[in-house]
């Protein structure tokens, strides 16, 4: 288990203030993450990594010469948010435009799009990679639903060789592209990993069993055998990732690099012994053993597993692969002299400036800022529940998600009203300081919510119900963007019944606590029945029936939150007749 920490909702925080302090001369801390503190030519390409924390070295350990420029980091096993993305993007870029790479989660892909759709509109030109190397997580005919885990070294490695040799951005991507077609992963585990705080573990195998082809972020793997030895650990790996070969490559005299990677608490010599095998197997097959890789490249906190990774390359490729990286992590060659920047290198913060709204809705604003802190409030005292129930239908971060997210978005709610804000920008400013803080997901969600509620309901006026029935309809369709619809296992379950219910008492002519009392019970059952459903959506879905007779975590966060604003409307209800 993970055994040292101070606040757990601190832990990444913490964690990446004190990989700056330990590498100052290759990284500083920029907002979202970090970036290289040496210069780079004028003109060239920022390739810019990231997803959630919790598997150094990736990501920042790989931000350096011949690597990446830039790293954006999230909470533990969360993405980063759009926002973190398009900061770290803004600190890195030199003129040549972004390329911007991460594994292929739903998270990632919401913010990473968000963020680069913010870095075309100020004028920077960007491009996008994700890596899909994770054999185990989709078919070979749906490539593009697989995950992203060790193979995202070769593709980071190769962009940013690429980048260094000053090729232009379309040049860039495209030996990215290639990398990632010509990469392949396959990994094992013998326990589950705990985030920092967890009683337990995200899974369990049981004693002398090995799970196989789960994921990096806890999630469970698709079948279970026994332990084997080294060499049948090998033969298992190397076989399953000759079953699948790249287009147009022949085992035959073709040149590998193997990465064989820990995941966390496996020691290196118990590697060196798996390694010994895998390339025996490897060069009896007829392949050409190129620089390979054996240590801890793509970690899981404390997981007991391992990946292999086979990278086919081609001419351009190889050269690209030996070509030197200087970063925290990962060093290759002979180190390319830096010339530092300035100390004062930094991305300044600022704060979101308000209109001041009308009378009315500066007294709504402050309503929202109380049915905010008491969504804190229920999240922090469910946190720990909202944390297991993931671990089993999810990946175990949603509880920890979400209070970093409700607590942001508490004191940036707070902070907006006491500066006049009405309550439509309250409720703006408080859904970018969610999605900024919580990351993920979830986060991208709660905020889409937050900025369609702000939207309907405006700084002019004090809402009716019906107006406030509106704006709850615009945060439902702002949700049912990100793609999931009911019987998904998503918030979404929980999020339609509550919208219709209330819809359907409001015309009925219900008040607004009437109201949101009825939808608030529905959106409650809902979130129970979520139990019997098989996830569709997600790191979810790769559970399957796992996941059956546990409710979405997602959807239980939601009723609870409805259930912390009926208890602010109830008290508020109450005053107004005292």
């Amino acid at each position: 288990m993970t055994r040292l920490f101070n606040d757990p909702a601190d832990f990444a925080d913490e964690m990446v203030d004190g990989f700056v302090a330990a590498n100052r001369s290759r990284v500083r801390k920029v907002h979202g993450g970090v970036a290289r503190s040496t210069s780079s030519p004028a003109g060239t390409v920022a390739l810019v990594i990231g997803g959630g924390s919790g598997h150094y070295p990736a990501f920042g350990g790989l931000v350096g010469h011949g690597l990446a420029a830039g790293a954006a980091m999230g909470n533990l096993f969360a993405s980063p948010s759009a926002q973190q993305v398009t900061a770290v993007a803004t600190a890195s870029e030199h003129g040549g435009g972004v390329l911007l790479s991460y594994g292929n989660y739903a998270g990632d892909v919401l913010n990473f799009d968000a963020a680069a759709r913010a870095l075309t509109e100020a004028g920077i030109e960007v491009r996008t990679v994700r890596v899909t190397d994770d054999v185990a997580s989709a078919p070979a005919t749906e490539v593009h639903k697989r995950r992203g885990i060790a193979g995202d070294l070769c593709v980071f490695k190769v962009a940013g060789a690429a980048a260094e040799q000053g090729r232009t951005l379309d040049e860039v991507t495209a030996v990215a592209e290639r990398a990632n077609d010509r990469t392949r992963s396959f990994g094992v585990a013998f326990s589950g990993c705990s985030l920092p705080g967890a009683d337990e573990p995200l899974f369990t195998v049981p004693e002398g069993r090995m799970a196989i082809g789960m994921g990096i972020h806890g999630e469970r793997g698709i079948e279970e055998t026994d332990v084997p030895s080294a060499s049948e650990l090998a033969a298992l790996l190397v076989d399953k990732l000759l079953t699948e070969l790249p287009d147009g490559v022949d085992v035959d005299g073709a040149r590998v690099v193997p990465i064989l990677n820990g995941l966390g608490s496996v020691k290196y010599e118990e590697l060196f012994v798996v390694y010994s095998a895998v390339q025996r197997l490897l060069t009896d097959a007829g392949a050409v053993v190129v620089e390979p890789e054996v240590g801890e490249l793509v970690t899981s906190f404390d997981m007991a597993g391992v990946s292999l990774t086979l990278f086919w390359l081609d001419d351009e490729l190889a050269e690209l692969w030996a070509a030197p990286a200087d970063s925290p992590a990962h060093r290759k060659g002979g180190a390319v002299p830096q010339e530092r920047l300035p100390e004062d290198v930094l991305t300044a913060g600022e704060q979101v400036p308000v209109v001041p709204g009308s009378a009315e809705s500066r007294a709504s604003a402050r309503v929202v800022a109380e049915a905010i802190a008491a969504i804190r409030a229920t999240i922090d005292d469910h946190v720990d529940e909202l944390g297991r129930i993931d671990a089993v239908a999810g990946d175990g971060d949603h509880g920890i998600g979400m209070q970093r997210g409700s607590t942001a978005a508490d004191t940036a709610a707070r902070d907006a009203a006491a500066r006049g804000a009405g309550a439509g920008t309250v409720l703006a400013i408080a859904g970018d300081a969610w999605s900024d803080r919580a990351g993920g997901t979830s986060g991208a969600i709660w905020g889409a919510a937050l900025e369609a509620l702000g939207r309907v309901i405006g700084d002019e006026s004090r809402p009716d119900p019906a107006t406030v029935q509106s704006a709850v309809h615009a945060a439902a369709e702002a949700v049912l963007a990100f793609g999931a619809v009911p019987g998904d296992k998503t918030m979404v379950d929980a999020l339609i019944p509550f919208d219709e219910v209330l819809g359907a008492r409001i015309e009925a002519g219900d008040d607004l606590v009437t109201a949101w009392s009825a939808a608030s019970a529905a959106a409650t059952a809902a979130a129970d029945a979520t139990a019997d459903l098989l996830p569709r959506m997600g790191r979810a879905r790769t559970h399957g029936e796992d996941a059956v007779g546990t409710p979405d975590a997602g959807a239980i966060s939601f009723a609870r939150i409805t259930a912390a604003v009926l208890a602010t409307l109830h008290t508020i209800k109450e005053g107004q007749h005292g």
